[in-house]
């Protein structure tokens, strides 16, 4: 009986058909190199260490965070693909499992028979060869399971190597973003203003510094930049960022594009200052030191009396300094091409001497001479048409002034005291003022500017005609 129930048992490599071989070797390739789930070693692999993750939070180019967007759809697109991919294969499997159950079942049913071998001791050979065979496929299999998780390794997509490699390239993350600017782009300058407020980055753009989010300044790009013809007329405004507790607006950078230029920055308005900061009629002796520091002749005999003046009086008495208060502007700094900056001109104020620097800053050149004076007759006009500028009181603005060989540019720059004007007032920018009407003579020195410029393109032997527009 033993011996018949061993002929009976027939092995199944000998009962196989090659279609059948063909179909259980695939199966066997497919158990092998299916997908392992990674291990806990392997996800540390992609983890972020703190260095990595403070570098994320300070990029400053918006176009990498929308990159980092790509890469968590690419990364749950894989991870989906990667779980589809271990569905198919198990289902795969159970399918040929089963088919092989149904060819066992089969075989079994057709051992009585059929016997392949012509005796006994034959078919026993085949039969121990075929148990050798079969737990040498077993040992195979065991020890390529377990050496596939080592030898995986996660595979990462082209968008993620990029996008990985352009945040290890990104600017640090620093407490203070000024403190930590990379070198300023070649030929940048800036004539006035604090030396700090403003960081030119390398992308055609400045970074200046405002108080917070309801700074004036703000509001007022937001308003000029939905102006066709304002918008001409100032710095393109490209909003606002904060960064480590302190808040940006990213602006154009005006000297982009120019070589070696000369640069001129003149402060508009016979009144620099907002009548809120004068308000106070507090006596300072302070201020009566620094009034007397530089002209110990200007205090009256009784501000001399009481050793002490208010911030209003102080204030007009700088004003007088310069030709802010005569003229409706000052000429603050002016840089000539191959030269140092030079800042010391607010006591340049009468009208030889303005002319005078004016027409050393622009030299002989009457193509520049002619298409300043068009692009300042253009800023006048705008401003009057401006529903922005009839709204709106602007103190210490300026215009800035550059040139090259090649190009010309003039700009209405500086709004941080720029207030938005009572609902039932307007200003015409050019009468006198008195504390509560809110003039400042940002035209009266547009006005005066202008024709400063016309005398010297005129007194070189230009026509002014040509000029009107």
């Amino acid at each position: 009986m033993t011996m018949t129930s061993t002929v009976l048992q027939r092995p199944p490599a000998a009962a196989t058909s090659p279609k059948q071989q063909q179909q259980q070797q695939a199966a066997a390739v497919t158990k092998v190199t299916k997908p392992t789930k990674p291990s806990s070693g392997n996800r540390s692999t992609m983890a972020w260490s703190n260095e990595t993750k403070m570098r994320f939070s300070c990029i400053d180019n918006i176009g990498l965070k929308q990159l980092w967007k790509l890469i968590a759809l690419d990364t749950g697109a894989s991870t989906k693909q990667h779980n589809a991919h271990h569905i198919m294969l198990d289902v795969e499997q159970q399918q040929q499992q089963q088919q092989q159950q149904k060819q066992s079942k089969s075989n079994n049913n057709n051992h009585e028979l059929q016997i392949p071998c012509d005796n006994l001791a034959d078919y026993l050979s085949l039969q121990r060869a075929a148990q050798v065979q079969a737990q040498t496929k077993a040992q195979t299999q065991q020890h390529t399971q377990t050496q596939a998780p080592a030898q995986q390794t996660p595979q990462m997509s082209l968008l993620k190597f990029l996008a990985i490699n352009a945040l290890e390239l990104s600017a640090p993350a620093t407490p203070h973003l000024l403190q930590q600017q990379q070198a300023k782009p070649q030929g940048w300058m800036q004539l006035s203003g604090h030396p700090e407020s403003i960081v030119p980055m390398s992308t055609g753009i400045v970074r200046k510094r405002i108080v917070g989010i309801d700074d004036s300044e703000v509001h007022a790009y937001r308003q000029l930049c939905q102006e066709p013809q304002t918008s001409q007329i100032v710095p393109a405004y490209f909003g606002m960022r904060e960064m480590q507790s302190q808040h940006y607006i990213e602006l154009q950078d005006l000297l982009a594009g120019f070589k070696d230029p000369c640069v001129m920055d003149i402060k508009m308005g016979s009144r620099t200052f907002l009548e809120s900061e004068v308000s106070n009629a507090t006596l300072r002796p302070d201020l009566y030191q620094k009034m007397i520091a530089v002209d110990p002749s200007a205090p009256t005999a009784a501000e001399s009396e009481a050793r002490a003046i208010t911030k209003l009086r102080y204030m007009t008495f700088r004003e007088s300094l310069s030709s802010s208060h005569s003229k409706g502007f000052r000429i603050e700094a002016l840089r000539l091409r191959g030269r140092a900056p030079v800042k010391d001109l607010k006591t340049c104020r009468s009208s030889e001497q303005i002319s005078q620097t004016i027409e050393q800053f622009l030299g002989a050149r009457k193509s520049v001479q002619k298409e300043l004076l068009k692009r300042l007759k253009h800023m006048r006009l705008v401003v009057e048409q401006s529903e922005f500028f009839n709204r709106h009181e602007i103190v210490g603005s300026s215009i800035f002034i550059v040139y090259d060989d090649e190009r010309v540019g003039a700009w209405l720059i500086d709004f941080a005291k720029s207030r938005q004007l009572p609902a039932q007032m307007r200003v015409d920018h050019r009468s006198d003022w008195t504390p509560g009407n809110r003039e400042e003579g940002l035209l009266k020195g547009m006005d005066e500017l202008i024709h400063a410029f016309e005398e010297i393109y005129a007194r070189n032997g230009g026509h002014r005609s040509c000029l009107k527009i």
